[in-house]
């Protein structure tokens, strides 16, 4: 019997096999990406004609129901592509385990708190105080 491997130099040399969880990362980007391509325009254009008359006109164009939607949208995908993106960074570039995983866990934290805190001001702005 030959005992043909498929493993690369590298990964013979290192006895690592492939990591199984890129798959998800990348269609989550992409999705996100997708998303981001169609609402970042839309923004960009709302606010430069909705926003004249400086924080009321900013806070009347946020209370919309339709741009409030939106924006909330633009907000959750925006932060969850970052979220990704420094995720693949730090599995890429940060080799000490310890290091990696306090940086992951932080990372969780700062892309879902500054949703959380965005969302907040949007339906803070929306629904009055």
């Amino acid at each position: 019997m030959s005992s043909t491997s498929y493993r690369t130099p590298l990964g013979k040399a290192r006895g690592l096999g492939t990591a199984k969880s890129g798959t998800s990362i990348h269609i989550g980007q992409r999705v996100s990406a997708i998303a981001l391509a169609f609402l970042s325009p839309w923004f960009v254009i709302a606010a430069a004609l909705g926003v004249r008359d400086g924080y009321a006109g900013a806070a009347a164009f946020v209370s919309h129901p339709v741009n409030s939607v939106l924006l909330s949208l633009l907000l959750i995908a925006a932060f969850y592509h970052m979220g990704l993106g420094m995720r693949v960074i730090v599995e890429d570039y940060i080799h000490k385990k310890s290091t990696k995983q306090l940086l992951l866990i932080g990372n969780m934290f700062l892309w879902v708190g500054l949703t959380a805190v965005s969302l907040f001001a949007v339906l803070r702005i929306t629904f009055g105080s």
